[in-house]
């Protein structure tokens, strides 16, 4: 009995093990243009990457520039946490040079899309808003 119970449970073993290295293999028809011949050639297979990803990238442009306008249609509004992506050095302003009122303590003036919004820095939260 112990014989058959080993005997039907290595054969299971082998059964799952054989189906995981089945699955592992590539499924697109991308992965399959990259045979052995291919291996340790890499200009070749970043040409075929290249040459098939134009769709891809022409749709990651589009939408890109639709978030762009989005972003530029943004209405600000006191009360309302400044997006991370503005929160960078490029887009913060000097309150001197631009005739804007001295910020407080932990406040810092940002030009965005042609208006200067003061933003608390501990909670990223807009504090005033004036038009250019």
């Amino acid at each position: 009995m112990k014989k058959i119970l080993t005997a039907m449970t290595l054969s299971l073993c082998a059964m799952l093990v054989s189906t995981n290295f089945a699955n592992a293999a590539p499924h697109s028809e991308h992965s399959r243009d990259f045979d052995q011949d291919d291996r340790g050639r890499g200009h070749d297979r970043g040409f075929k990457r290249d040459f098939q990803s134009d769709d891809t990238q022409d749709r990651r442009k589009m939408r890109e520039e639709r978030g762009v306008k989005r972003l530029q249609q943004h209405k600000w509004q006191t009360g309302y946490v400044m997006p991370q992506h503005y929160r960078g050095n490029s887009y913060k302003a000097d309150y001197k040079q631009n005739n804007l009122p001295k910020p407080g303590n932990n406040q810092q003036w940002y030009k965005i899309n042609n208006d200067y919004i003061l933003i608390d820095s501990g909670t990223n939260n807009i504090v005033q808003i004036r038009q250019d």
